[in-house]
Formats: structure tokens, sequence, C-alpha cells
């Protein structure tokens, strides 16, 4: 819920002005630098494979969604990009606890009618970024998904 409350100030905040200047000052922002017509081509590709439900990429710096697609109203991809930022911190602090000499591939999250597969991206220019993406598990391969994934992550220039 803290998480939450965070994302939801960090949209809302809106830049102060310099001095007397009645000009808004320039904001930064974790979209700056991004390529969104790759990452938009990505998150297509992404809902093309049999049985998606949803799809995000997410920085899990700060839990926001940079970009989604879902095919059902219920599925609510904002809160789902802040939860998994969770998970997939916590497997990280996991794995350097442990001192393993290794990176996350993907956690899997199975759910009596649903897979959740997070993925970091593994790219440098991807540091700091999961895609997460959510399948109805009557209707995809979890294998050929995987491997879709992984074809997908490479062509993205985040």
């Amino acid at each position: 819920m803290r998480l939450l409350r965070r994302i939801e100030k960090l949209l809302t905040k809106r830049p102060e002005p310099h001095g007397d200047s009645p000009e808004p000052a320039e904001s930064t922002s974790i979209f700056e630098g991004l390529d969104m017509a790759n990452l938009d081509s990505g998150l297509k590709e992404m809902m093309a494979i049999d049985g998606a439900v949803g799809a995000s990429i997410v920085d899990y710096g700060s839990g926001m969604s940079l970009g989604s697609l879902t095919t059902s109203k219920a599925l609510d991809l904002t809160l789902a990009a802040a939860g998994n930022t969770e998970v997939v911190r916590a497997k990280m602090r996991t794995i350097d606890q442990l001192g393993l000499n290794d990176s996350i591939e993907d956690i899997l999250i199975t759910l009596g009618s649903q897979y959740h597969i997070i993925r970091p991206l593994a790219s440098r220019k991807g540091q700091g970024l999961f895609i997460y993406m959510v399948l109805d598990r009557g209707r995809s391969n979890l294998a050929m998904a995987r491997h879709r994934l992984r074809g997908i992550e490479e062509t993205l220039e985040v």
C-alpha cells in the first residue's frame, strides 16, 4: 500500500516554477530516452502470444509501468506492476544474500487459471526493467510463451 501511495505522489507531483517565472520547470521522467515505438511494438508482440491476457514493461526502481496492454478490464496492470516490483526486489535481495553469482531468467507464478511470468531484462539498457506477462492457463503453452518472451526481450530497445 505504501508503494501505491508513493507512485500516486510521483504521478500527481507538479514541477515547481523557477523564481518569478510563470513557466513551469522542466520535469525529468523515467520515460526520457525510451524508444516508445519499440516498446509499443514489443508489447503488441507479447499480446500476440497464445493465451495472452496482459503484458507490461515495468521499472522496478519506481514500480511504474512504462507501457502495458491487456484484453481484460478486470486486470489492473498498474497495481500488478507495483506488486510484482516487490517480488523482483525480494528475489534479487535473496540471491545477493545467498552470495549466488547468478541472475534471474524469469519468475513464474502459477494460479488456478493463469500463469504470471516476470522476466527482468538482461540487456545493459534494460537494467532496472522487467517484463510482466499474464497468460490464460487454459489457452497458453507455457514453454512456448517463455521462448517467445526471450525472443521479444532481445528485440526490445529501451
